[in-house]
């Protein structure tokens, strides 16, 4: 069964999609955009509501690598090429879920705000300049200050980096996840949709992104 993009495009027309690079601000945004404007709260992640026992190791067998792997060792080793694969094979599989529960999740008629992954050609088909913001920053500062960030699934990842048989390379070799250029990969500088990189790390610059995001998306006059 296949569901048209119209249609899929009507039940999503109040959710509004931010999309881009790590330790850009998305969630952030996400978070205070939802706050401020009364919004439903979407973050990143948010296909994980689905749960993981009725996942079919035929049909999401990316989803399903972690019940599948030896452990975290091997996964946090895959080569830079090996991850990229799998992170897009994993974007598949998870834009299913998201975008049905994108569409509960709207059903109650409430404006809808979510960090997103889906992608850019995907967002074209079911919703539209107004509704898509994508937000940018420099390869390398993903990889510089991914661990700066307090958040429970950080710590789990350096913990088990630091479990690892050799923690400095598979560090290291996390580390080139980040700035992996795969040659496969959206464009994210040209994908037709607003964009907003951010540069200035060292002052607070959250209110002035925040109104731009909001003006971009009509929340405001």
């Amino acid at each position: 069964m296949q569901i048209s993009d119209n249609i899929i495009k009507h039940y999503l027309r109040n959710v509004y999609f931010i999309n881009g690079h790590s330790y850009a601000g998305k969630s952030t945004m996400v978070r205070m955009l939802a706050k401020r404007y009364d919004m439903v709260f979407c973050g990143e992640n948010y296909h994980d509501v689905f749960p993981r026992g009725e996942l079919s190791r035929w049909k999401q067998p990316a989803l399903s690598y972690f019940d599948t792997m030896s452990g975290w060792e091997e996964w946090l080793n895959l080569s830079p090429e090996a991850h990229s694969l799998w992170i897009q094979a994993t974007s598949i599989e998870c834009m299913e879920i998201e975008i049905a529960e994108l569409i509960h999740r709207a059903s109650g008629g409430k404006k809808v705000i979510v960090d997103t992954n889906i992608p850019p050609d995907v967002l074209k088909a079911i919703s539209d300049y107004k509704h898509v913001a994508i937000m940018l920053c420099d390869p390398e500062v993903s990889s510089n200050r991914f661990f700066d960030r307090e958040d429970p699934d950080k710590r789990f990842m350096m913990e088990q980096i630091n479990l690892c048989k050799d923690p400095e390379a598979t560090l290291s070799n996390f580390n080139s996840w980040l700035t992996y250029q795969n040659p496969n990969e959206c464009d994210w500088e040209h994908t037709g949709f607003f964009t907003y990189k951010r540069t200035n790390y060292d002052d607070d610059t959250r209110e002035e992104v925040l109104k731009t995001l909001a003006k971009h998306f009509g929340l405001t006059d």
